[in-house]
């Protein structure tokens, strides 16, 4: 049979070496937050295909927000087609303006004279600081009560099995790992290719949080049958489960990769970002339940911590059958 538990602090060092590059970025470079979080304005602008290079048209366009006096707007481009008829679509970054401000109607007004008058401004969502400081809270809440929820749903679940508790903890921190792997690779692709963290990526984060969970439950579960039915020892039960499950993990979330795939390539710009990082959740949630959640088990019931960094050599609890 296929041992991945001997190897676990093998899956456990991939896990680090994953999450290191994005702890990395995220000191160095941080989130890029969206307006949801930093605050400010988000203009979405309608402009009919033009012959400019792309670098041409966001300087053009910057050049407006700057004449019209709102200094260092931020533009990122994308192309749509309806009709037959190409068109491009602006999405500015800025600092808060009132709906009816001068400014406003600067922006609007030097727009339409540069591009044409079929250039319109679509939506311009603004957030102020309180509204920001009310989104980060609700999202640090939002998480934290979430994996108080799921501890407390997964102590209550395998109560009836030795030392219930280690499965909600192991569950969450196989949770934390996803979220780090997500947030640390949020951190990587918002310096390489701008990805915003804004009130969609919390929805996705929070999807991730239950992708991750859902495969953990399902191992836990054929561990504790497993555990009842069997006098073998604790490590090779908890091996013996996660071979009968793999298949069926990777299978589903195989399903879930091809919807989320083709989500990405054809689902268009508006959730792109989303669906990016719901699939690199699902990936880091399938890796986290078959790698890491399983083995934490492990290492939880043998106290394998006593003998980290080469301490307690001789205090090693034996494996035995919980």
């Amino acid at each position: 049979m296929l041992d991945l538990v001997r190897r676990r602090y093998l899956w456990f060092a991939i896990s680090i070496l994953t999450i290191i590059p994005g702890l990395i970025s995220m000191l160095v470079f941080g989130l890029n937050l969206g307006v949801d979080f930093s605050g400010g304005a988000r203009w979405e602008i309608h402009i009919p295909s033009i012959s400019e290079t792309r670098d041409g048209l966001e300087n053009d366009i910057n050049a407006v927000f700057t004449e019209s006096g709102i200094e260092g707007a931020r533009t990122q481009l994308s192309q749509g087609t309806t009709n037959n008829q190409q068109f491009v679509i602006a999405f500015v970054r800025s600092k808060s303006v009132q709906s009816d401000s001068a400014e406003r109607k600067a922006v609007e007004t030097g727009l339409t004279s540069k591009f044409g008058a079929d250039t319109r401004i679509e939506t311009v969502q603004t957030v102020g600081e309180t509204v920001r400081g009310r989104s980060i809270r609700n999202a640090i809440v939002a998480v934290f009560i979430a994996s108080l929820a799921i501890m407390g749903y997964l102590w209550a679940a395998f109560r009836g099995t030795p030392n219930p508790l280690r499965y909600g903890v192991c569950a969450i921190i196989a949770m934390l790992h996803d979220v780090l792997v997500v947030i640390g690779m949020a951190s990587i692709l918002g310096w390489l290719i701008g990805l915003e963290v804004d009130a969609l990526f919390m929805t996705a984060v929070l999807t991730v949080i239950s992708f991750s969970v859902h495969d953990t439950i399902v191992v836990f579960d054929r561990v504790r049958e497993n555990v009842r039915r069997s006098s073998d020892d604790y490590e090779r039960v908890v091996n013996r489960s996660i071979v009968q499950t793999l298949t069926r993990s990777i299978n589903t979330q195989f399903t879930s990769f091809f919807t989320l795939t083709a989500l990405l390539l054809f689902g268009g710009e508006s959730i792109r970002s989303f669906v990016l990082i719901l699939l690199l959740g699902l990936i880091s949630g399938t890796y986290s339940s078959i790698f890491n959640a399983a083995q934490l088990l492990v290492v939880w019931e043998n106290r394998e911590w006593r003998n980290w960094f080469g301490r307690g050599k001789d205090n090693v609890k034996p494996a035995t059958a919980a």
